[in-house]
Formats: structure tokens, C-alpha cells, sequence
């Protein structure tokens, strides 16, 4: 498959110039020379493939070839993550993403040790946004996965409110996640708790969106836990 790059709009006529960040890895990254093929993305469904004309030290010159437009997921596949130690929070939002993430929600749950406050929150975030955006090229596709705010639990609820349908994740659950019958439209949230478990305050407040949900026999890291469930949504979506 054609490597993508994303850019802010989408050319009108049937040439470009590819600079800036995105044109430093093109050219002088992965070095696309005159004549290979590559595809631009918006991040919102919008498509153009395009041909090499010509190279320069960070640009390329490119012929647009096809236009097209990929529809927005649906039903849009939500997680909420709890923040995780270290770069693990990085790790769980570029598999997200590869898995099929339309937002990755981040959650400052009772038990998440790492805590965004200020300045050093911000960072946090940018690299959340960051992961997902080099995901969402990596995995070529059209809709960029999207980082939201960082929640609190009473902001989360009433976030989820809207919602079609949502699991939470939970290894005391009784109904395995593989046997729950998905949402056909609208909002999936998975709901992923941190290292120390979800709080029983938590669940108590989550439980007005229904019975828990378990992945397995197994209780896995919270960085891994969502990417998981995501990859069991998809098969009973009939996506895989």
C-alpha cells in the first residue's frame, strides 16, 4: 500500500507541492523519489492518490491521480483510558489507533498514579495527539484517531451519557466481551480502568450503564487491555 501523509487540506488542482514536516519525511526520510506513488489525507475521510514528479530536500512535487472519500466509522468505537505510568499511555494510544480507535478519551481515574496538572498535563496530551497522528499514517488511514480532554470521573459520566452503547472493562465481570452483542449504530465506549483496577466508587457510578464485561480468564496491563477488546469489537462488527 501507498504510504500517506497527512495535510491540512486537500489540493484543489491536479498538482502539489508536499512540504513542511510532512515533506521532510517524505523526501528526505523515506526518500520517495520521481514516479512512486503515495496518498494525502485530510484525517476526515478525504483522499488523494498522487504521483512523484519531482524531489527536493524536504518537498516533493506530486501529480494528484484520484480523489475519494471514505465514510466515517459506524458505529464510532470509543475508549476511555485511564492514564497509565510512564510512556505506557503512548504505547496503548498507537495501538488504539492501529486497532480501529475513532477517540481515545483520557481518564484521571481514582487509582491512576500518573496525574496531568498544568504545564507538564499539556505535554502529556501532545504526546497522546502526536502517537495517534503517526498511528493513524502507519495503519493508512483515512480518519485520524482523535485525543480528547483529559476527564474526571464526573465529566467521563456524563460523557458517556450519549453514548449507544457502553462497556466496561472489568475482570469480575460474569459475560465475556467476545459473546456482548455490539451497538449497529452510533457510539461504542470501552472503558478501560488503570493499574490498581477501577475503583469501587467508580463502578458503582458506571454501573448505571449496565452489567460489566470481561475480556478472558487473564487480567492484562492496562496499555494492552483496550487494544484487545477493540480487536474482539471489530471481529463481532464483521470489520475483521
Amino acid at each position: 500500500m501507498d504510504p500517506v501523509f497527512l495535510v491540512e487540506a486537500l489540493p484543489d488542482g491536479a498538482s502539489t507541492v508536499l512540504d513542511g514536516p510532512e515533506g521532510h519525511h517524505a523526501a528526505d526520510v523515506q526518500r520517495l523519489r520521481p514516479d512512486e506513488r503515495l496518498t494525502l489525507t485530510d484525517g476526515s475521510g478525504a483522499l488523494a492518490r498522487a504521483r512523484v514528479t519531482g524531489a527536493e530536500r524536504g518537498r516533493l512535487h506530486l501529480e494528484i491521480l484520484e480523489r475519494r472519500t471514505v465514510p466515517e466509522p459506524d458505529p464510532k468505537l470509543t475508549v476511555v483510558q485511564a492514564l497509565p505510568k510512564g510512556d505506557r499511555g503512548e504505547l496503548a494510544v498507537q495501538m488504539l489507533t492501529e486497532t480501529g480507535a475513532d477517540e481515545v478519551v483520557p481518564w484521571a481515574a481514582a487509582r491512576s498514579i500518573t496525574q496531568w496538572k498544568g504545564p507538564r498535563g499539556d505535554k502529556a496530551r501532545a504526546k497522546w495527539a502526536a502517537a495517534a497522528r503517526e498511528a493513524t499514517k502507519q495503519a493508512r488511514r483515512a480518519h485520524l484517531a482523535r485525543v480528547a480532554e483529559l476527564h474526571t470521573t464526573k465529566r467521563l459520566l456524563d460523557r458517556l451519557r450519549p453514548a449507544a452503547q457502553v462497556l466496561v472493562l472489568h475482570e469480575t465481570a460474569a459475560q465475556p466481551l467476545s459473546q456482548v452483542d455490539p451497538a449497529a449504530s452510533g457510539e461504542i465506549a470501552l472503558v478501560v480502568g488503570p493499574e490498581g483496577g477501577i475503583g469501587p466508587g467508580e463502578l458503582d457510578a458506571l454501573a448505571e450503564f449496565g452489567p460489566r464485561v470481561r475480556l478472558g480468564p487473564t487480567v492484562l496491563r492496562t496499555s494492552t487491555a483496550g487494544p484487545a477488546a477493540l480487536a474482539v469489537l471489530q471481529a463481532r462488527l464483521g470489520r475483521w
